[in-house]
């Protein structure tokens, strides 16, 4: 796992710690091959340069947050981007993480993808890429 997200998860409060090592691992684990880095101050996942998940500390919790969620059609991703694709859920305590769920919005992820990568050359418009 990149260092900089090993830096960023030991720099939190215990709880806040205990919720994010375990969805680096879960993310380490249900998306082989990606590349994890710290990408605009948080940790997030590639695949082919296309970021797909990532999480990041916020008022509200910890924030999970898959680019192209909002397409997965699951009632646990209920905080849904208001311009783009993405859909989240927040985590205050490491109990509130089912597994099972997580490894399923993890397979989706790697099924349903909306092309992030070039955003900025399409001026804002996404296509779909798988």
């Amino acid at each position: 796992m990149d260092a900089g997200i090993l830096g960023y998860n030991r720099e939190l409060e215990r709880g806040d710690k205990a919720i994010c090592d375990a969805l680096a691992k879960e993310l380490e684990r249900g998306l082989p091959g990606a590349e994890s880095k710290l990408w605009h101050g948080h940790p997030v996942w590639f695949l082919d340069g296309n970021p797909i998940a990532g999480y990041s500390k916020q008022k509200r919790g910890i924030r999970l947050m898959f680019w192209s969620g909002a397409d997965f059609d699951e009632d646990g991703l209920d905080v849904r981007g208001a311009k783009f694709k993405d859909a989240s859920v927040f985590y205050n305590a490491l109990s509130e993480i089912e597994s099972s769920a997580l490894r399923r919005w993890l397979k989706k992820s790697r099924a349903i993808q909306w092309d992030y990568k070039n955003i900025v050359r399409r001026k804002g418009r996404l296509e779909r890429l798988k």
